[in-house]
């Protein structure tokens, strides 16, 4: 039981509290965004005192905010909170989605939750909701990003922020997953206020909207804000950042997809090869041995035990050195399974320039390749829906050249984030990226995205951004490595205390208890046993700079 059910209010109702003159000034950015809707308008009798305080959870209801609508708001007593099961939730629930860095999801406290639909233009609806701690609120905002196509409200991020004393926001951006055409990115077809949605405003005006929440209620602004978020969540960390640099104070952004349609083109390539050219189609057989050729060749006899490659990127194996020799057997590979794993590890290349379009996934995460020549479903609705706004649109037919620049110029304005976010890290903002090495997303072109977001920052911001690549870590958690970690913790730290994050112990979680620790080191630099100690504890890692001549060797 979540608690009962209180109300639900049209926000035209009649304003019952005393207009002030210095809540206009408060509440103009929130006016600014909203009246952009063409069918909104604005006037002072919807505003309130920004001191003003709300006696209860139900009074939140007479704070009137255009285009948006109250759904429900309830009080949830402390442990009575429990997530829907959505096909989200194995996901979220794992401990290396554990915002907090728990191994196990902790019982709710009491909270204020407020669900409201935002509807900034005529096709939009925008679920959203903003929890509030009753008690032990520590002061700040964390806003909690979305995962795949998103489509649903991100519940188990939020009970894991309002657990530790944050208010939470999070929002479906604008679609609902659970209908026939919500579902993936069918939603975009023929709607282009809700690919807006998607792709920027609906995070946004769910900031404003919370930020104005937590005034009425607190009766003062959050001290902070932060924004976390992995995959989508962690791309939208970057939208964010960059379209609205005060929006938040600390972005935590995990395997971040930028640019958008050449990491989905990238995640196309290896079907669309193995389609075109049946030789290419290799087993998983063959890759798990090409993974076992690898971590013998390249781990570190710690990282082989545990099964983790510290330093892909030093790593020279190639798949030649598998080559059959005579006939071929489960311990070698043909001619043409050496060729499919190459241009996996290369990515597809624009025919005209000869250039990488995206490159393809790290040494060391073989055990994850796919030359089956069939489609990867979620990249295939960024074309398909997104981009071209075809659902008949035959993927095989895709051209490297032309196709991924009619997508980009499509999509790139709403969804590709540039190597310039000095006006975030001028507000102060802080950013932390992290990836594992064993995600589909190849973690040597997010450091490129970091040393490019350096190289373009003031000297004075140029110490606003961390990489932490994390060895053994499949896309967002799971695989092998030390998977959870405090990503709350290592902001807040960041951001009030100024202690930029050099190194970061994270865990490696079993049935709910902490089995391993390593210690995250901030790119360039590389997590190494010392040779004394349990190789289990974090204590005994120091971080240094991968020597190229000996790999994962001090």
């Amino acid at each position: 039981m979540t608690g009962t059910y209180r109300t639900s209010r049209e926000l035209s109702m009649p304003f019952s509290q005393p207009f002030c003159r210095r809540s206009i000034q408060s509440l103009q950015p929130l006016l600014r965004t909203f009246a952009a809707g063409t069918f909104l308008t604005v006037s002072a009798s919807f505003l309130l005192s920004s001191h003003a305080h709300a006696e209860s959870c139900v009074d939140l209801t007479h704070l009137m905010l255009p285009g948006a609508t109250f759904t429900k708001v309830e009080i949830v007593q402390a442990g009575d909170w429990h997530s829907p099961q959505t096909h989200l939730s194995q996901i979220m629930t794992a401990p290396g989605m554990n915002l907090a860095g728990h191994p196990i999801q902790k019982s709710n406290p009491a909270f204020c939750r407020v669900a409201i639909t935002l509807r900034p233009s005529a096709d939009s609806v925008i679920r959203t909701e903003i929890w509030l701690p009753l008690h032990g609120w520590n002061g700040k905002l964390l806003g909690v990003g979305n995962f795949g196509w998103a489509g649903s409200i991100m519940y188990d991020g939020m009970a894991t922020g309002v657990g530790v004393g944050y208010a939470v926001a999070s929002t479906d951006t604008g679609h609902d997953s659970s209908t026939p055409e919500g579902e993936g990115g069918r939603f975009t077809l023929g709607h282009p206020e809700k690919l807006v949605d998607y792709a920027y405003r609906a995070d946004h005006l769910m900031t404003l909207t919370a930020k104005q929440l937590i005034r009425q209620f607190y009766g003062k602004d959050a001290s902070h804000a932060y924004w976390i978020g992995c995959s989508l969540g962690g791309l939208k960390g970057l939208i964010e950042a960059r379209r609205y640099p005060q929006d938040y104070d600390g972005v935590v952004a995990g395997a971040p997809p930028n640019p958008i349609v050449n990491f989905n083109a990238e995640q196309l390539w290896a079907g669309w090869m193995s389609y075109h050219d049946p030789a290419l189609r290799v087993g998983r057989g063959k890759f798990q041995l090409l993974n076992r050729a690898v971590m013998k060749a390249c781990g570190s006899p710690v990282g082989q035990n545990q099964g983790v490659l510290e330093t892909p990127d030093q790593c020279g194996f190639e798949p030649s050195q598998l080559l059959c020799k005579g006939s071929d057997t489960s311990e070698c590979l043909t001619a043409n399974e050496v060729k499919a794993a190459e241009q996996i590890y290369r990515g597809p290349v624009d025919p005209r320039t000869g250039k990488v379009i995206f490159p393809g996934p790290a040494k060391g995460s073989e055990d994850g390749f796919s030359a089956d020549g069939k489609a990867f479903p979620v990249a295939l609705d960024l074309f398909m829906f997104a981009a071209f706004q075809n659902p008949e649109w035959d993927w095989t037919t895709l051209n490297w050249n032309t196709d991924i620049t009619a997508a980009t110029r499509k999509l790139g304005p709403l969804l590709h984030v540039d190597d310039n976010l000095e006006p975030f890290f001028r507000h102060g903002g802080k950013l932390l990226m992290y990836i594992g090495w064993n995600d589909g997303h190849n973690p040597q072109q997010l450091a490129g995205y970091y040393q490019a977001l350096m190289q373009n920052a003031a000297p004075a911001e140029r110490n606003s951004a961390r990489l932490f690549e994390i060895p053994g870590m499949r896309h967002c958690y799971g695989g092998a490595g030390c998977d959870t970690f405090s990503k709350l913790g290592a902001i807040d730290e960041w951001v009030v205390r100024q202690n930029a994050p050099e190194k970061i112990v994270a865990s490696r979680v079993v049935d709910g208890k902490v089995v391993r620790t390593r210690p995250l080191c901030a790119w360039p630099e590389a997590a190494l046993y010392d040779g004394h100690g349990d190789p289990a504890v974090a204590s005994n890692f120091v971080c240094v700079l991968p020597n190229p001549k000996h790999g994962s060797t001090p």
